[in-house]
């Protein structure tokens, strides 16, 4: 394993986030509050709670898994990208730096900015609601797999796009609206029987009821279906990987 080669691709891409750490940062959170502005102070206010628990308090999981979401793909995405549009990309492919150690270094540091994230707008929500966190292993748990799982998935985003507009199309057209649909701002047991069961195809309600268990211990689908079905995401996103470098799609013209 080649150590200085996953510090030195690790190190430069916290570098280059730390640079714009106000446009990083401050944007998603200053978002996120609006959020709670909104659904929690003037629509929760209105609101019954859900399944025992206030729906200020309700949404939390559902908005720090929607911005883990975006800002993991949209890391991961332009970071493997930035070097295609510039031509260094045959360097690191002539380097003596393999596949998985690119993909460590390269998606570390994306899923390390997204959990930070993750972590202050979970800081920020304590400001506007009252909350506790009934399993706080299970929910950095959920929280490191999620952003991993999430930035591999916006790596393979940066290696199949070849344009700049590419880079937001699967996060805005596909992710988002999956994210607002998978129980973010809602139970899904409130839902009609087939809409409740249309909405289990969708892969963001697992994560997002997962993640909401470890705060509450409540969740709309079993502990273990999350864990599992977020692992196999995972995997999968790490076989398509292999598969690009090992032919060079997307990389070699």
């Amino acid at each position: 394993m080649n150590i200085h080669a996953i510090k030195a691709i690790y190190r430069f891409e916290m570098a280059r986030w730390f640079r714009t750490l106000g446009q990083s940062l401050l944007s998603p959170v200053i978002s996120t509050s609006l959020y709670f502005v909104v659904f929690g102070s003037a629509i929760g206010s209105r609101m019954q709670s859900i399944d025992g628990v206030s729906y200020g308090a309700f949404i939390v999981p559902g908005l720090i898994m929607l911005s883990l979401l975006t800002e993991s793909i949209s890391n991961a995405s332009f970071g493997i990208y930035m070097p295609k549009w510039a031509g260094t990309i045959y360097e690191l492919l002539s380097a003596p730096v393999s596949w998985i150690e690119t993909v460590i270094g390269y998606v570390g540091a994306a899923a390390s900015k997204s959990i930070m994230l993750g972590l202050v707008i979970l800081a920020t929500a304590r400001l506007f609601v009252p909350f506790e966190i009934a399993h706080p292993f299970w929910m950095i748990g959920f929280l490191v797999l999620t952003a991993v799982t999430f930035s591999l998935f916006g790596f393979i985003i940066g290696l199949w796009a070849d344009g700049f507009e590419k880079l937001q199309i699967v996060p805005m057209l596909i992710v988002t609206p999956l994210t607002f649909l998978g129980g973010s701002f809602y139970s899904i047991n409130m839902l009609p029987e087939v809409w409740r069961n249309i909405t289990l195809f969708n892969p963001v309600v697992y994560l997002v009821s997962g993640f909401r268990w470890s705060f509450y211990g409540v969740s709309d689908v079993g502990i273990q279906i999350s864990f599992m079905a977020t692992l196999g995401f995972m995997a999968a996103c790490l076989a398509v990987i292999y598969a690009v470098f090992r032919t060079g799609w997307r990389l070699k013209n």
